[in-house]
C-alpha cells in the first residue's frame, strides 16, 4: 500500500521510496514496489521486466529485483532508459557485474541508450527483500533474515531485546548457533544446525 505524500510533491512507494513527479522528457517511470510488468505492454514495462531479471551474482538464485537492489526504471521520450540500483552494502564487489548485466540485459531488449545510477540513499535493508525473495533462499539453502531491520530509526530505550531464533533452512530447526559473523558474502553469517549438522548461510538483518 502506498504511503503518504512525502514533502516537496514526492511520493511514497509502497517499497519506501521516495520517488519524485515525472519531469520533463521522462515518458515513464517504474519504482520498486510498484505493480509489476507486464510485457510488451509499454518500453517502460519491458525496460523494468528485462533489468528485473537480472540475478543477483552472488546470490544466483535471487534476482536483483526479489533483492531490492532494482529501484527504479526510467523511460525516456527518445527512449533512452535510466536505472536506479542500490549495493546491499557500501563496497559491494558485485556491484560493477550488476551494472554491466543490466546493460546488457536492456540492449538485448533493443534499448540502445543505457545508465545506471549507483544510488546509495535511502540505504539497502533486508526489508527490501521481497516474500518469493525470502522463499528462494530457503529453497536454495540460505536463511533468509529474522525480524526487520531498524536502519535510521533511534535505538528504543528499555529491556535488551532478545535476538530471534534463526530456524534451520534444511530442517526447519531453531536449535541453531552463530559460527562466524561473516559467511561467503559480508551481508550474510555463518550458522550451524545442531540437529542435522548442517551449515547455512543466513541473511544479517540490516
Amino acid at each position: 500500500m502506498a504511503g503518504p505524500a512525502a514533502s516537496g510533491g514526492d511520493v511514497v512507494t509502497g517499497a519506501g521510496f521516495a520517488v519524485r513527479p515525472a519531469r520533463a522528457g521522462v515518458a515513464d517511470t517504474v519504482v520498486a514496489g510498484a505493480v509489476g510488468p507486464v510485457a510488451g505492454e509499454s518500453p517502460r514495462r519491458r525496460a523494468w521486466a528485462a533489468a528485473a531479471a537480472v540475478v543477483d551474482p552472488e546470490v544466483p538464485v535471487l534476482t536483483i529485483a526479489d533483492l531490492g537492489v532494482l529501484r527504479s526504471v526510467e523511460v525516456s521520450d527518445d527512449g533512452a532508459v535510466r536505472v536506479a540500483i542500490t549495493p546491499t552494502y557500501s563496497g559491494c564487489p558485485a556491484v560493477e557485474t550488476i551494472r554491466d548485466d543490466v546493460v546488457d540485459a536492456l540492449r538485448r531488449e533493443g534499448f540502445a541508450e543505457v545508465r545506471v545510477d549507483l544510488v546509495l540513499s535511502p540505504a539497502w535493508t533486508t526489508d527490501g527483500i521481497s516474500e518469493d525473495g525470502r522463499r528462494k533462499l530457503r529453497e536454495y539453502g540460505i536463511a533468509p533474515p529474522t525480524g526487520r531491520s531498524r536502519f535510521g530509526e533511534a535505538r528504543p530505550r528499555g529491556p535488551v531485546p532478545v535476538e530471534i531464533s534463526v530456524p534451520c533452512p534444511r530442517c526447519g530447526s531453531l536449535d541453531t548457533r552463530e559460527l562466524s559473523r561473516f559467511g561467503s558474502t559480508a551481508c550474510k553469517a555463518l550458522y550451524e544446525c545442531r540437529a542435522c549438522s548442517e551449515p547455512f548461510d543466513h541473511f544479517k538483518v540490516h
